[in-house]
C-alpha cells in the first residue's frame, strides 16, 4: 500500500484516549492534546541546542540498498518535494545512506539557507575506519561542511555500547572538531533502545513509535516508558513509524495524535511521496 493511498483515506475517529494495542491486547491510555500543533512548529531536540521544526521530512519509505519510494521520484522530484516542505515550514531533512537520498538533500540545500535547516543522516559503519569515512563522504555528497544530527543506523545488540565504543569516539571527536552537532543512534530492538536509553553518549534517539505497535520494537506502553527515560535525561527523541510503515492507513488521524502527546517525542518523521500527501500531513497535524 502506497503512502498516497493512505493518506488520503478517510479520517479515524480519535475522540476516544483509549488506544488499543494489538501486541498486548491491552489498551493505553494517552492524555487528551490540550493545545493546538502545526507541522512547522519550533522544536528544540533534547540538551542539543538544536532548534527545528516539529516535523521531519523523511526520505525512506522502504529505505534499502541506496534506494526508497522518495528517492524513486529522482533528484528534482525529491528535492523540490523538500523545498516544498520548506516553503511550509519544515525545516529538518532526514536522510540515511542507505537510502540513497544525499543528493536528493544536496540538491535541496543549495536553494536554502544552510543554518535554516536542520540535516539528519544515518551510518551503518560498524567500525571507526569506516565511520571516519562515511563521516567525510556524505558531507561531500550532501554539499555540506557539517552535518547537524548523525547517527548510527540499525542497532540491534543490547551491547551495542561497548562493542561499538570505537564507533562512537569518531562520532564524539567528530563533535568536539563541528563536522556534526550531536550523535545518536536508530534503535530497532528493545534491547538496543534500553542501551541507548541508558547510555551519556546518546544525544538524539530514532525510536518506532505508534499507537498499535506496528513495525516497533515492543508494544506501546513498554516503548513509552523507555523513551519517557530517555526524555527525562535530557536525550531528544524523534518519533519514526508513526504511520506504521503504512499499516495505519486507516487510522492516521490516531497515529499523528498519539505522536502529539504530551512529553514523548521533540519532533517525528514521515516520508511522503508527493507534494499532496506531504500537505495533507501538514494539515492533518494542525486538525489533530
Amino acid at each position: 500500500m502506497k503512502r498516497r493511498e493512505f493518506f488520503t483515506t478517510a479520517a479515524y475517529g480519535v475522540g476516544a484516549a483509549w488506544l488499543g494495542s494489538k501486541m498486548t491486547g491491552q489498551a493505553l491510555a494517552m492524555p487528551e492534546l490540550t493545545k493546538k500543533f502545526s507541522a512547522a512548529d519550533t522544536v528544540v531536540l533534547g540538551n542539543t541546542g538544536i532548534h527545528t521544526s516539529r516535523l521531519a521530512m523523511g526520505t525512506g519509505t522502504v529505505g534499502v540498498g541506496h534506494h526508497s519510494h522518495q528517492t524513486a521520484l529522482g533528484v528534482k522530484g525529491l528535492s523540490e518535494m523538500l523545498l516544498n516542505g520548506y516553503a511550509h515550514g519544515l525545516r529538518f531533512f532526514d536522510a540515511a545512506d542507505s537510502y540513497g537520498s544525499h543528493p536528493h538533500v544536496a540538491e535541496a540545500l543549495k536553494h536554502v539557507p544552510r543554518d535554516k535547516v536542520t540535516v539528519l543522516t544515518k551510518s551503518w559503519a560498524r567500525d571507526p575506519a569506516g565511520m571516519r569515512a562515511d563521516l567525510d563522504r556524505f558531507r561531500k555528497e550532501l554539499g555540506t561542511d557539517h552535518i547537524d544530527i548523525f547517527l548510527m543506523h540499525c542497532l540491534t545488540e543490547g551491547n551495542w555500547t561497548e562493542r561499538y565504543k570505537g564507533v562512537m569516539d569518531v562520532l564524539s571527536e567528530a563533535k568536539q572538531k563541528e563536522i556534526i552537532r550531536a550523535h545518536g543512534c536508530s534503535c530497532h530492538s528493545i534491547e538496543a533502545l534500553r542501551a541507548a536509553a541508558a547510555s551519556p553518549w546518546v544525544e538524539v534517539d530514532l525510536a518506532r513509535i505508534n499507537p498499535t505497535g506496528a513495525y516497533m520494537d515492543a508494544d506501546p506502553a513498554t516503548v513509552i516508558g523507555v523513551l519517557k527515560q530517555m526524555k527525562a535525561s535530557g536525550k531528544a527523541v524523534v518519533g519514526m513509524k508513526i504511520l506504521g510503515a503504512g499499516e495505519l492507513r486507516n487510522r492516521q488521524d490516531e497515529a499523528l495524535k498519539h505522536a502529539l502527546s504530551p512529553g514523548l517525542l521533540d519532533a517525528f518523521t514521515i516520508g511522503a511521496e508527493s507534494r499532496n500527501e506531504q500537505e495533507d500531513l501538514i494539515r492533518r497535524i494542525a486538525a489533530a
